[in-house]
């Protein structure tokens, strides 16, 4: 692969210091050397890379409203399907047009435009059967817009729309299980990563490019400005919610799973939380069942995957 990691999206963006989504993006573009066409749905990584007049994308790329990003690469899936039945891509090694090989098609989204808004079309997109993969950026609110709570923010954080405070201690639902709403479509190809461990992202992304129809890649993205940590620290961050078991991680193939990296020893919850400014609030005694709520809630869910790997 081209060791070039801003051959797809350059340095010219605006990202917050310590955001991890430029190297999610990097490592997804670069796992294939085949032409690409980006999709997007409004975010954080598409207001930051398309300040008018400029931009920091070097290939194909549709901005789709905050819903629709499946659904726009759906609509790339069909015209490429109609330009091949035309005969303007090649058909063999010997001979060709100009247009070469129809392109990869990978849609970003955020968790708000994931797990939330855009459900309805990457849904619709995984079961009408799409070629393209999607990609889910996850960090766990809605930080394009100021820090509301999402479907994917954890039972007890602080958020703007769920705060912690005398009469609360944040979030009171747990997280949506967005793996298992995917893996319900019957896709053959879906795993879930993080950007702490950037080479299983990419091996990850390489299986998913390849995967013929619909595939997907739910990213953990540890957000400075939302869970309130230094800049310097995210790849800790991110390192410590997969040794506690809080983010594992796993792929489906073909319906099996595999668990890729599952700590022997995993660290209790309380070492990924008191790092976190989100979370303070629940180191006060009075919520201490919280903090022992969300410990019981990763063990159990562990649990459920172990068993879904076979692993005893």
């Amino acid at each position: 692969m081209n060791k070039d990691l801003t051959k797809k999206l350059s340095t010219g963006h605006a990202t917050c210091a310590g955001c991890g989504i430029p190297a999610i993006v990097r490592t997804v573009l670069g796992a294939t050397e085949e032409q690409v066409i980006v999709s997007n749905a409004t975010g954080c990584l598409e207001v930051t890379t398309t300040i008018y007049p400029a931009t920091a994308w070097k290939v194909p790329y549709i901005h789709s409203v905050f819903g629709n990003a499946a659904a726009t690469a759906a609509g790339i899936d069909a015209a490429q399907k109609a330009l091949q039945k035309k005969g303007y891509f090649e058909k063999s090694a010997q001979g060709g047009s100009a247009l070469g090989r129809p392109a990869k098609i990978v849609a970003f989204g955020g968790d708000g435009g994931t797990y939330d808004i855009g459900l309805q079309a990457l849904s619709g997109a995984l079961e009408r059967g799409h070629d393209f993969l999607y990609v889910c950026y996850d960090n766990e609110g809605y930080m394009n817009t100021g820090g509301q709570r999402s479907g994917a923010t954890p039972y007890g954080a602080n958020t703007e729309t769920a705060p912690a405070g005398s009469d609360s201690f944040g979030k009171t639902q747990q997280r949506k299980d967005l793996m298992e709403i995917v893996k319900a479509h019957g896709i053959k190809y879906l795993a879930q990563a993080n950007v702490a461990y950037l080479p299983d992202l990419k091996r990850k992304a390489q299986k998913a490019l390849n995967t013929p129809g619909p595939s997907f890649l739910l990213v953990l993205q540890p957000c400075t400005q939302l869970w309130k940590f230094p800049t310097s620290e995210y790849v800790a961050i991110g390192k410590l919610a997969t040794e506690t078991n809080f983010w594992p991680l796993y792929e489906i193939e073909d319906g099996k799973y595999t668990i890729n990296n599952a700590p022997k020893s995993p660290k209790p919850i309380e070492d990924f939380l008191k790092i976190q400014g989100r979370f303070k609030h629940l180191f006060k005694d009075k919520n201490a069942k919280v903090i022992k709520e969300i410990q019981k809630t990763v063990n159990e869910n562990f649990e459920k995957l172990a068993k879904r790997a076979q692993i005893s």
